[in-house]
Parts: C-alpha cells; structure tokens; sequence
C-alpha cells in the first residue's frame, strides 16, 4: 500500500489502522485491534477543507452554494469509492469474513470509508502537506483531467427543479422503477415524474446517482 501511495509512514500502525474495517476488529477484540472509524472521521474533515481550499482559489468569482454543492460532489461516496478502486485500495483491507465473503472489498461505502482514513492516516503520520499531495494526486487530478467541472460536479435535480418551477407549481418526484445485479454491485433504474408524466429514465449505482442521471436526461428534453 505503502508503493501505491508512494509514501513511507514513520508509524505503520497508522495505515494498519487505516485500513482495518470494523468487521476485522470485531473478530479480533482479543488482541484490541483498533478499526478506521476514528481516522476516516479526522480524514473526512481534512478532505472537506483540502477540497475546499482548491475550488476556492480555482474558481475566485463562485457563490458560497455553488462551490459548496461542488464540494460535494467531489467528495461524495461514489467519487470516493471510484478513486479507491482505481488505487485498488480494496484489496488492501483487512476485512472480516462475513464482509469478505459478500463482497465488501467491491463495496462503495467500505472504499470511500479507507479513502477517508488513509486521508487522516497520512494526516497523522506526515502532516497536513502529505495529507494535501494526496488529495491533489488523486481527486484533485481526476477533476482538472475532466472536459468541464462544472458539467462533471452539476447538480441536476436542483437544475431540473429550477426549471419545472418556471412553468409548474407541481411538484416533480422520483421513483426507483427497477434494480439488477447482487447486493454489493447493484444497479438502480429511477424515473422523474411531474404531472404524471415521466420526464426521464436515469441509472446508476445508487439510487442519488440514478436519480442525477434522470435530472440530466430530463433537462435535455426540456432544453431541446
């Protein structure tokens, strides 16, 4: 892991910890085997303000909502847990058998969670610059190789409603309509209705994710 993150801890505890689910720990409390709770609630608050600093001075003129809805956006679950996977962090995990056996090293949640905590571990171990670089190598690169940020990180429920309220004081909803594949690696169908009329049909791995895809699709129609 230590190659991965082309970095040398000083503490290697730190990153065992890091990436210790709390499954392992639950199965091992005899030898007081600490889970990565604790370093992924300090990651969790270093990746918020890391972030935050970057879109601060990269987009100097954007309104305090904006670049807080693009925050988040950049440091949700999925993103997260899509970066891990690119890092294969999974297969670094100590997990216990239960979780490995239903494939928790595949599983979004468990993978945005390590994110967290190798955050917070190298926050811990090598300062708030370390902690920084790796924000930069990973989310932050990923964003600056996309065509458009904006379009990446839009919000388009919020988009779809402004635009519905226009026109309608009826309310649009979403209804999951459909889901496919096993527990750990499931897809969601989810269609945007207003007046009883469907707008837009979206999928994706969760059901925010599907219900974004229906926003964006339904704001296409509108706009065309």
């Amino acid at each position: 892991m230590q190659e991965v993150l082309n970095y040398s801890y000083v503490n290697n505890k730190l990153l065992e910890e890091a990436l210790t689910h709390s499954s392992y720990a639950n199965e091992h409390r005899n030898h007081q085997v600490k889970d990565n709770e604790r370093l992924e609630f300090l990651g969790d608050a270093i990746l918020d303000l890391i972030i935050s600093e970057y879109l601060f001075k990269k987009f100097p003129d954007m309104p305090e909502g904006d670049l807080s809805k693009m925050r988040a956006s950049i440091v949700c679950e999925g993103s997260l847990a899509k970066m891990a996977k690119k890092m294969t962090l999974g297969q670094f995990i100590l997990l216990g058998k239960g979780e490995e056996l239903t494939g928790g090293r595949e599983r979004a949640s468990i993978l945005a969670d390590a994110f967290e905590a190798v955050t917070g571990s190298l926050f811990l171990d090598g300062g708030f610059e370390q902690a920084r670089g790796f924000i930069h190598t990973t989310l932050v690169n990923e964003v600056e190789q996309s065509e458009s940020i904006e379009a990446l990180y839009t919000d388009y429920k919020t988009l779809l409603q402004e635009c519905i309220q226009k026109v309608s004081m009826s309310p649009i909803y979403y209804e999951v309509v459909g889901e496919e594949g096993p527990d750990h690696d499931k897809h969601f169908q989810v269609e945007v209705f207003h007046d009883n009329q469907s707008l837009g049909r979206g999928i994706g791995k969760s059901k925010k994710e599907a219900e974004q895809d229906a926003a964006r699709k339904a704001l296409n129609l509108y706009n065309n």
